[in-house]
């Protein structure tokens, strides 16, 4: 992990090249799957996966904002409906509140879930070593029902892997997470694309460009030429 202000990233290629050379001594024989998160952490888990020779997948989650501020989340929603509410959120708003913002956010998931897989249904992970990559960690909240869900699918173990966070994010990740891999945790932390040259939208038709317009559950380098 490198010291507070000593590394930035050009773009998300650049943090995924780099964060693939530091996951591959720990991780590059053990993983057998990788999983990125739409938008902008699906672009650095494909180029993870592409140095590790490893299948790549998205789940797509959806943070829950506060409606007041809606840049930082309260919780999260995954594909499957997992959700995760930390305490600060349940504490702060009300229940009628909570559920229509869940409501919102699940109609968002299940659409981008039908755009970028047609309704695929995820490749088996059972028993599978997996990396749940991201183009960073602010809060934390997003990756929780994710991980939620790869046990659901009785996943082996499960690592959250981003080339950027904060120091403290939500322990619930530190919990249900094999492992959490970061390669630069900046100090004082303002916000993910603090540490990019270039942190733009990653936008639907870019992710649909990177993983080759297919209709598949996932994205095999493997199979290349």
């Amino acid at each position: 992990m490198y010291d507070d202000d000593e590394k930035s990233f050009r773009n998300r290629q650049d943090a995924g090249e780099q964060l693939a050379r530091f996951l591959e001594p720990r991780y590059g024989d053990l993983a057998a799957l990788v999983v990125g998160i739409p938008r902008g952490g699906v672009e650095v888990a494909y180029y993870v996966a592409k140095r590790l020779n490893l299948p790549l997948t998205l789940v797509v989650a959806k943070k829950l904002p506060y409606p007041d501020h809606q840049e930082v989340g309260f919780g999260a929603v995954a594909e499957d409906n997992s959700v995760y509410i930390n305490q600060k959120g349940r504490d702060y708003l009300k229940p009628d509140t909570i559920y229509k913002i869940i409501e919102k956010q699940t109609d968002e998931v299940h659409r981008r879930v039908q755009l970028y897989r047609q309704g695929e249904p995820l490749p088996d992970m059972k028993g599978k070593n997996i990396l749940v990559v991201d183009d960073g960690i602010a809060t934390g909240v997003t990756l929780v029902p994710v991980v939620r869900l790869c046990r659901q699918k009785e996943a082996g173990r499960v690592v959250v892997a981003a080339p950027v966070s904060g120091r403290n994010f939500d322990e619930h990740l530190y919990e249900e997470a094999d492992a959490v891999e970061v390669l630069y945790q900046p100090q004082p932390f303002f916000g993910v694309g603090q540490a990019y040259d270039s942190f733009g939208d990653f936008t639907d038709q870019e992710l649909l460009d990177l993983m080759g317009r297919g209709s598949g559950r996932t994205f095999d380098f493997s199979n290349r030429n």
